[in-house]
């Protein structure tokens, strides 16, 4: 068995430059743990693969496509493939995500 905690994973050097750890990747699958302080957001992008979100802890604002919506803890948010999508954390807390994409992407993220 492999248990891995959050605070033991590494963080992960991206472009949006935020708190994302890598918690599980296997050929499968991949699942990243993102934490946006107060006023911190991704930059807008096209992942090449489905993802779905479960909010962990907090209030942000999910944008994908076009559409936005407001989502708090134990909230699942499906994102399909290729269609831009991006979080925002515009409140005075932490904001924590899980991210799982499936199948495991081969290709990287694409900035808009």
């Amino acid at each position: 068995m492999k248990a891995t905690r959050v605070a033991d994973a590494k963080r992960v050097d991206t472009p949006h430059g935020v708190d994302v750890r890598k918690l599980y990747d296997t050929e499968h699958a991949q699942t990243m743990h993102i934490t946006l302080k107060p006023g911190e957001s991704l930059k807008r992008h096209i992942t090449p693969v489905d993802v779905f979100f479960y909010v962990l802890e907090g209030e942000g604002l999910v944008e994908i496509g076009d559409e936005e919506k407001s989502v708090t803890r134990d909230t699942i948010i499906d994102s399909p493939a290729k269609i831009p999508h991006c979080w925002y954390n515009r409140s005075d807390s932490d904001f924590r995500v899980l991210v799982v994409k499936v199948p495991r992407p081969q290709n990287v993220a694409k900035l808009l």
